[in-house]
Parts: structure tokens; sequence; C-alpha cells
């Protein structure tokens, strides 16, 4: 590991513990805090993750979030009237700039909803997750608040996988940490890279351009090194991780994607086929499925005039 990097583990690697609440709501002053979730058919965990953050962490005695949106990807379950239903203000994916069409993608949607939020800092918050504490939210604003010279903050956590603890994040061992590690040496430190709680302050996200699929959270950490430098850039110790694991097919998917948003990054080249062949065994033996690979991004906010129309109105 770089000396760099083992000095930045020392000085930007906390606990959630390390900063009380007491300490974070002092710190706060103005800063208006927005959380996101994007949501697609999370029926059965969004709402208990808005009560949560509605209940901890947006009362009176704990006014730390002062926004909690949920947007909709084209939702066919009931994710929508759960959310409302726990207090999130809930916004439909294609609502948002229906100047350019919507693609498929988390991406897509965390770009958007830069133009639905107000917060001076956000926060990203996945929707499948279970047992949700509010330390995953607190954790990460807590940083962007009592240090001035920190813009991006990802949590990190344990990824049980079912019952076996430890074994949960297999894209990130097997695509996004060798990635890193031999072609961004100063995100070694992060452990958890691609994982999709993380807050950031809107001065450095309506910078960085989005990629519309799963390469979202590699992009935008890549692109902050080079924006604002590691120093700029931490992580939390928020505990414990559980959510709805994908299987390997899904899984192969990201990977490929997410290796494309690593390559656009290395060369801004073209992949020569930007598809990718997986196989599933059907009535006649092994069958090929063909799917693209994410290779759109969208383009730094600050540069859609929608939203620079909307910050001088």
């Amino acid at each position: 590991m770089l000396e760099e990097v083992e000095r930045w583990l020392a000085r930007r690697s906390w606990s959630v513990a390390d900063r009380p609440l007491e300490r974070i709501l002092a710190a706060k002053r103005g800063t208006r805090v927005s959380v996101v979730l994007p949501a697609l058919n999370e029926e059965a965990t969004v709402g208990a993750i808005v009560s949560v953050i509605r209940r901890e962490l947006m009362t009176e005695a704990v006014p730390l979030v002062d926004e909690l949106v949920v947007i909709d990807s084209g939702s066919t379950d009931r994710t929508a009237e759960v959310a409302a239903a726990a207090g999130a203000r809930v916004v439909a994916r294609d609502e948002i700039l229906p100047r350019i069409p919507a693609v498929p993608g988390k991406g897509e949607v965390l770009w958007r909803s830069l133009m639905v939020t107000t917060g001076d800092v956000i926060c990203f918050v996945d929707a499948d997750l279970r047992d949700f504490s509010a330390d995953f939210v607190s954790g990460i604003v807590g940083p962007l608040l009592t240090e001035p010279e920190v813009d991006f903050v990802k949590a990190m956590y344990d990824r049980p996988l079912g019952d076996t603890p430890g074994q949960g994040g297999r894209v990130t061992e097997l695509v996004a940490r060798p990635l890193l590690n031999l072609h961004w040496p100063q995100l070694a430190g992060f452990v958890q890279p691609l994982g999709g709680e993380y807050a950031a302050r809107r001065s450095l996200l309506e910078r960085l351009p989005f990629p519309v699929g799963y390469g979202v959270e590699l992009g935008l950490l890549v692109d902050a090194l080079h924006t604002v430098g590691l120093d700029a850039l931490a992580q939390v110790d928020v505990g414990v991780r559980k959510h709805r694991h994908q299987d390997g097919r899904a899984l192969g998917r990201m990977a490929a994607a997410i290796y494309r948003t690593a390559q656009l990054r290395l060369s801004r080249g073209h992949l020569v086929r930007p598809r990718l062949t997986q196989f599933e065994r059907g009535a006649e033996g092994f069958e090929p499925r063909t799917y693209d690979v994410d290779t759109e991004e969208r383009p730094p906010m600050a540069e859609i005039a929608e939203y620079a129309h909307r910050r001088v109105a």
C-alpha cells in the first residue's frame, strides 16, 4: 500500500462512534442535508428505512436531515405508496428533467436527484437495506459537517452473505478492488468502494459525470479523486449492512458495467463490443443471453440548463 494511503487511512477513516450526534448537530449550523433513496420495487424495505430516518434524524430534538426523497424509477409494486405513507417525498424518475428521456439504471436516478433536492449535502442510501440503522446516515454526513476539507464520504461495513459473515461484496473483491489497486492505487484504502451509502457536497456532485448504471459508484469515486484529491475523501465504519443479494448472472452484468466505467476513465476510448453474453440452462441445454453493457454517462449537472436556471431562480 502506498505510504500516502496509509496516512490517509489514519487521517480519513473513522467510526460512527467518533462523532456523537450532539457534535454533528452543533456543527450543522445552516447546512441543509438531503437524503435520497433510489428505489425500484422495494416495497418490502423502503418504508422501514424512511421511518427510521424520520423518527431518529428528523425531529425537533434531532434535526439533522432536512429533506428525505425517494426517487421511484418505475416500480410495479407499492414502493411509492409505502414510501409516501412512511413520510418520504416521492418523486417519479420520469418526471424529472422530462426534456431528457430517462434510461434504466441507478446512476440515472442519482443524477436526476440533484435536480429535485435542495441540500448542500446529499446522502445516498440504497432502498433494499434490512435492519436499517440511522448510523448509516449520521455516520457519513457527520464528517461533511465537522471537517470543512472533506467533500465525499463513503460508508464502510461488514457485508454478510446470508448467514456467512464477510462474504458479501463479490463484485467488489473480484472486479472493483483489483481495478482500483492496479489503476488508482490512491483509492486502495476504501473498504467498500461500490457501497451504495455515501454522502457528498452538492458543490462536488454537480461537477461530476454520472454513469447511468451499475458503474456509478466507481465512477464517482474515481472522478472525485481527480477533482478534489484524496484528502477530501473519507470513509466511516457504520457496522453491518444487510440487503438483498443478486444472483450470479446479475453480478456478471454489474461487473461488466463497472469494467466499462473503469475502461472509459483509463482511456476515454470505446469498447469494441459493449455487450455481455451469459448462459442459462434451458430445455435444449445452455442457451446464450446477451445484454447491453451500460455505456452512457450523464454530464455534470452543472452543465444542464434547467439546473442552472433553478439555481439562479
